[in-house]
């Protein structure tokens, strides 16, 4: 019986890596079931028998590529610093963002989707995301800012907008970015230091 799980659980682990592949390439409204089945060499019918859907398998692919993501911007938290795990954070999201173009480029613009389980997906995900940059954001804040007008949530939000706009803008143009040099640039901008 053990066999058959652990058969069923790598299957499903290839599609999910297949799958993200393709939304990274093509997104989820240009990636379909079909898609999917050809570039793992099933069927249609074999690719239903371990997900009920594209929708589920898409889900699956943003639990996954946020796990990376996670995992990407809280080994930034290991910086001895507050202005170098902040440039971790934002390295890292944009090393990610260019890996993963299009579930980033999926996130920035306005979710017009009539599919409102994913649309949920999305939403629930972005403030995830906000909850693991502002900590870093506010410590930054806390420290180099005098004047403290503007909350970390605004600040995090605009730090986020920015870096998915440089990701959407490079990927756009097929340009390489520095992230390194985008890090301090951004952090000069926003806190002035």
């Amino acid at each position: 019986m053990s066999i058959k799980k652990n058969i069923v659980r790598n299957t499903r682990s290839q599609i999910i890596k297949t799958a993200r592949k393709l939304f990274s390439q093509y997104t989820y409204l240009g990636a379909s079931m079909d898609d999917i089945a050809k570039k793992l060499r099933i069927t249609k019918a074999a690719l239903y028998h371990y997900f009920s859907g594209k929708e589920e398998i898409y889900n699956e692919v943003l639990n996954d590529a946020f796990d990376s993501l996670k995992k990407s911007l809280l080994a930034a938290y290991n910086e001895n610093n507050s202005i170098k795990r902040l440039h971790k954070v934002i390295i890292n999201y944009l090393d990610f963002g260019l890996k993963e173009k299009n579930l980033i480029n999926f996130f920035t613009f306005k979710l017009s989707l009539t599919n409102l389980r994913v649309k949920k997906k999305i939403i629930e995900i972005k403030k995830q995301i906000i909850n693991l940059v502002k900590p870093v954001v506010e410590e930054v804040m806390n420290e180099k800012l005098k004047e403290k007008k503007v909350s970390a949530e605004i600040v995090t939000i605009m730090l986020i907008s920015m870096m998915n706009g440089l990701i959407l803008e490079y990927s756009t143009l097929n340009k390489q970015l520095n992230t390194k040099k985008i890090s301090e640039q951004i952090i000069t901008v926003l806190f002035r230091v």
